[in-house]
């Protein structure tokens, strides 16, 4: 099994038979049923029967999929993705509830009748400028890569390694990447967090989350349940992971 790769900014994962408990939490979240219509409740409202949802951050929701499968992305609010995907609200809107797999297909110009996650994820990544990075983001972003799971990485530890002020570095990075440093290490981190979560459910979830950076158990499942509205002992009895994304 590859490890997940591609944008750091995109958490996914596949739920079955789940109940997510009610929430907000800190992405933007894209919720898709790949076989049976689901309920969910919306900032106080039902919705039953639909096929899926785009929600903004910090939106109180809850879902319930007890007959069936459902896939869950979470995208950073401020990465290029994220402001791609605040574009496509009208003013004032919170949320947008795909009723259909048609609607679902015309809002992420995917091919008709395929609610395939990896062409919805691929056909938002489609719509991103096209950017070429500074060699010293580029070099954080490396790093990053290598030595994610060292718990003691400070803003100084980047400056250090580009010759750069962390204020400077900072403005840089967030210039480039729509986000900041700590968002991008923490996602790095939780994305590794999942990924050892789901492909070895065997491993205890205290050592995964010493193995991903997080200072302890608690940590993990503070981050975890922003996310996703459950904690990780919930996602790895109740979901499979999406390889690539």
């Amino acid at each position: 099994m590859k490890k997940p790769i591609n944008n750091p900014f995109i958490l996914a994962l596949k739920a079955r038979n789940l109940t997510v408990e009610i929430h907000h939490h800190s992405a933007y979240q894209i919720v898709l049923s790949n076989d049976t219509p689901f309920n969910s409740t919306i900032s106080g409202v039902l919705h039953e029967g639909i096929h899926g949802f785009l929600i903004k951050p910090h939106v109180t929701h809850f879902c319930v999929a007890e007959n069936g499968t459902l896939n869950v992305l979470n995208i950073e609010p401020y990465s290029t993705i994220g402001l791609e995907l605040a574009s496509r609200f009208k003013e004032d809107q919170e949320y947008i509830v795909f009723d259909t797999p048609p609607e679902t297909n015309s809002f992420f110009q995917t091919p008709r009748d395929s609610l395939d996650i990896i062409k919805i994820v691929d056909a938002l990544l489609h719509n991103l400028p096209s950017i070429e990075y500074d060699e010293r983001v580029t070099k954080i972003v490396e790093y990053i890569k290598a030595n994610y799971f060292q718990s003691d990485i400070t803003p100084q530890t980047f400056a250090d390694i580009v010759f750069l002020s962390p204020s400077r570095l900072a403005s840089l990075f967030k210039e480039q990447t729509g986000s900041s440093l700590s968002k991008y290490l923490l996602w790095t981190r939780l994305r590794q967090a999942i990924y050892l979560t789901l492909s070895d459910k065997d491993r205890s979830l205290t050592d995964i989350a010493y193995d991903t950076g997080f200072y302890d158990l608690p940590q993990f499942n503070k981050y975890m349940y922003e996310m996703f509205g459950m904690p990780p002992k919930a996602l790895k009895h109740n979901s499979d992971l999406i390889q690539i994304y």
